[in-house]
């Protein structure tokens, strides 16, 4: 590890090699590395000017429970994973170089720690609502079945209003399409879990998530719909295209695929890696991509999937190149859905590697759009209780053991034993009927180590605290201090030139 000097450095004269052990000894950041860094850094700021400017199109990513410790951790993780790090924590994802950055407040109208669907719809349509509900007022009773209540107080979402403008809409999401993020976008329901025909009970009125899809009547409909949930889609009696035992979940018999194909002119259904790669943007007006019966693998575990799947980043640029062929612009939200899903299960690997593929997206979509008309904003709808902790020393792998600075071994507990800087407060990786188990010849950085949990749960829990915002291009400076979620929703629509609500 080197690091040579010269004037065209930002650490010029800063950094200082020494022949010692450990990183931290191995590297001397010298008081002139951060003085020269923070004036580089107010330099950087003085140059900022707000683009006032309105948006011609908007791109919204969500990380799905991606707190601000998610990002931290994923942060390092990534860092410690490139050639020449110093240790991971410098490092920065790629939506952490946003110029403007804020902080939502999460909880929804009816509970302090909220889950996914009141979320998502207060960032799409500007208006908090109970736990449960997707698009519509908190005056929904939870599961209310009469189409006609629903239909009183529905709230509009930002992709109605750009169909009914005349823009083009897509959703990404590496969980199911039919799941409360990507739902919340086009579906107006009292219950997330009425996916399909076979969740909704009897004789209620309400669409099923998956019909309402379909029967998207703004504009001329999604251009691109790409993510999980095959059997939402598909009857009973049908046999899934990539796992010929199994079936779809329908029992209203229709095929919700093939009317996709019939109702839109120059459409397409894919299921798998080669229908997608196979896919041309300027041939196509209509994209559905169904990858899993329900949700997509982990970015981990795709390439060992047997009908193959595109990554978050290929569906976000094959989503940007659908889309930008319309000149009065788009709408396009993506979700990185299962870091949500690793953290309920008490698997930080799983949720740290998700993150760090929302990064290559979001970068992606920074190669491919313009700054100057396309509003990028990325956050969070709630997040998780996850921590990041024990003091380890600089460089420490982060999904390691403590080690701190200067110590020969693991820092230990109280009762002797050594413990991992990642951990959560509930959730299954409890480990603690018999004392804390004795981690020292554990492989805590494998893929399918659970970490520790205080208190003993199921599925863990998210967390109340407060998620970031961070913005680029038109009207991102108005992301400032901290603010209700359903903030976001207000931005996006006003850098479109929308009125709210309407």
């Amino acid at each position: 590890m080197r690091y040579k000097q010269g004037k065209s450095s930002v650490l010029a004269g800063a950094l200082t090699l020494v022949s010692v052990g450990s990183l931290a000894e191995q590297i001397s950041e010298t008081p002139a590395f951060w003085l020269e860094s923070g004036q580089n850094s107010i330099k950087a700021a003085e140059r900022l000017k707000a683009n006032k400017a309105f948006a011609k199109n908007v791109i919204l990513f969500v990380g799905d429970g991606m707190g601000i410790s998610t990002i931290t951790a994923a942060r390092i993780l990534e860092g410690q994973r490139k050639p020449g790090n110093r240790g991971g924590e410098e490092n920065s994802l790629s939506f952490e170089t946003a110029p403007y950055v804020a902080l939502s407040k999460t909880y929804s109208a009816n509970q302090q720690t909220p889950d996914s669907a009141p979320t998502m719809s207060a960032i799409i349509t500007g208006v908090k609502t109970n736990d449960g509900e997707l698009s519509v007022g908190m005056q929904v009773a939870r599961q209310e079945k009469s189409a006609d209540v629903i239909n009183i107080y529905k709230v509009k979402t930002l992709l109605e209003q750009a169909e009914e403008k005349g823009l083009s809409t897509g959703v990404v999401s590496t969980a199911r399409v039919t799941h409360a993020t990507p739902a919340a976008c086009y579906a107006h329901t009292s219950e997330r879990d009425w996916e399909s025909d076979a969740q909704v009970p009897a004789r209620a009125t309400v669409s099923d998530i998956a019909k309402q899809l379909l029967d998207f009547n703004y504009g001329n409909g999604l251009e691109v719909a790409l993510g999980g949930g095959r059997s939402m889609f598909l009857p009973d009696t049908m046999p899934d295209p990539e796992d010929g035992d199994k079936f779809g979940g329908r029992k209203d018999g229709v095929d919700l695929t093939q009317r996709w194909l019939t109702q839109y002119p120059k459409s397409a259904y894919v299921y798998n890696k080669a229908g997608f790669d196979a896919i041309d943007p300027r041939q196509t007006e209509h994209l559905l991509g169904l990858f899993e019966r329900s949700h997509m693998e982990y970015e981990h575990d795709r390439p060992s999937d047997k009908g193959g799947e595109p990554s978050l980043t290929e569906m976000t640029e094959k989503a940007i190149d659908m889309l930008s062929k319309n000149n009065r612009g788009y709408v396009l939200m993506v979700e990185a859905g299962r870091i949500d899903h690793a953290h309920h299960a008490g698997n930080a690997y799983r949720a740290l590697t998700e993150t760090v593929e929302l990064s290559n997206a979001v970068r992606k979509a920074l190669e491919r759009t313009n700054s100057k008309d396309t509003l990028i904003v990325v956050t969070a709808d709630h997040s998780h209780t996850f921590t990041i902790a024990g003091y380890p020393q600089r460089g420490n792998p982060i999904m390691g053991l403590v080690k701190q600075s200067g110590a020969t071994g693991f820092a230990k507990d109280s009762n002797g034993l050594p413990y991992a800087t990642l951990g959560y407060a509930n959730g299954p990786g409890y480990r603690g009927q018999n004392g804390r188990p004795d981690l020292t010849a554990v492989d805590t950085a494998n893929p399918d180590f659970l970490q520790e949990a205080v208190v003993p749960l199921t599925s863990e829990t998210h967390g109340a605290e407060d998620v970031a915002i961070f913005a680029f291009g038109p009207k991102a400076y108005l992301f400032h201090g901290v603010q209700e979620q359903s903030y976001i929703y207000q931005v996006m629509a006003h850098a479109l030139k929308f009125k709210a609500g309407r």
